[in-house]
């Protein structure tokens, strides 16, 4: 599945791309959680994490079946052969209505290029397509730039759930689908 950086199902016909150099297509493919690929990614998502606020950089109890269609999916974007970025949700709650963003991550190179977007769009249309109305996650205020782009893609401020929800720095965000 190929997305234009909006994360339309693309490319979009006489819509010119406006990729900074180095992206000219970014592609998101569904793997699983505890795939090679994914695997890698997710580990540099914990440095990345553990670089900002320490320790293990996120002890959030994950399974890798939480991924799995229809209770939830793991994203990886790649941009000519190379992965980029990921992202995943998993349901949250009892209610089978209520998906939860996990595991975030563009590889430094790839920052600034849309590729969150994209998969950010992409995990949100996966749980749309699974049933789920909303979609709710946590972040760190040591997270500016991903602040920022939930945020602007209409994610607001909720009340802290989860893991972390009484840690100092925890922001937790939601948005209807």
């Amino acid at each position: 599945m190929t997305y234009d950086r909006s994360g339309a199902a693309g490319p979009v016909p006489g819509r010119p791309r406006s990729y900074p150099a180095g992206v000219s297509d970014i592609e998101i493919r569904v793997l699983r959680f505890d795939s090679e690929v994914a695997q890698r990614l997710v580990r540099a998502a914990l440095a990345d994490l553990a670089a900002r606020y320490g320790g293990s950089g996120d002890d959030t109890p994950v399974d890798a079946a939480e991924f799995e269609p229809p209770d939830g999916a793991f994203l990886v974007a790649y941009s000519d052969g190379e992965p980029l970025g990921c992202g995943g949700w998993r349901s949250h709650g009892d209610t089978g209505e209520v998906a939860e963003v996990k595991r975030m991550y563009t590889a430094p190179a790839a920052r600034g290029r849309g590729v969150a977007r994209a998969v950010l769009a992409a995990v949100e249309r996966s749980a749309r397509e699974q049933g789920r109305k909303r979609i709710v996650l946590e972040c760190g205020d040591r997270q500016p730039e991903a602040i920022a782009m939930y945020q602007a893609a209409g994610y607001e401020r909720i009340p802290n759930f989860g893991y972390y929800r009484d840690a100092p720095g925890c922001v937790s965000f939601g948005r209807t689908l």
